[in-house]
């Protein structure tokens, strides 16, 4: 008799193995498989393109080219530089009336403003658009800050 409770407990002892070694691999089976799902979750970071206006505010060069740009071709008439009598728009101060975009500005540019004295310069400008958005360029990086 001892010889059969003996064989059993060995039978038991098997099995009680077997389910632990089940149950294991139940547990590695799950790590695995939300391991896998977290790792298919993650995404790479999404690069945000840069505005024209961005990339170039960024180029000295093309600081440097905006503002003789707009000393030559706004300051002389209509926009000064450093309006300290208040006398013309100020376009470096935070009040905008005819468009706070880039593009806004653009068009304010291209085609002007009827009724004002603003007249739309076209994109006659050596490097055509690219001079027109340098322009704009210096204008948004020497503009005060705005709350």
């Amino acid at each position: 008799m001892s010889y059969f409770l003996s064989n059993y407990q060995v039978d038991l002892q098997i099995l009680k193995n077997k389910f632990q070694l089940d149950r294991l691999k139940q547990v590695f089976f799950i790590f695995f498989i939300l391991g896998a799902m977290l790792g298919c979750g993650s995404e790479e970071p999404i690069a945000i393109e840069k505005t024209i206006v961005q990339a170039f505010a960024e180029d000295p060069e093309s600081l440097g080219r905006g503002q003789a740009l707009f000393l030559g071709s706004c300051a002389g008439e209509c926009h000064k530089f450093d309006d300290l009598d208040g006398a013309s728009d100020n376009l470096f101060d935070c009040y905008w009336y005819n468009g706070e975009s880039d593009d806004e500005l653009f068009n304010v540019v291209t085609v002007g403003l009827p009724g004002t004295k603003m007249v739309g310069f076209g994109t006659n400008f050596p490097e055509g658009d690219n001079d027109l958005w340098k322009i704009i360029a210096f204008i948004k990086y020497r503009q005060e800050p705005c709350n």
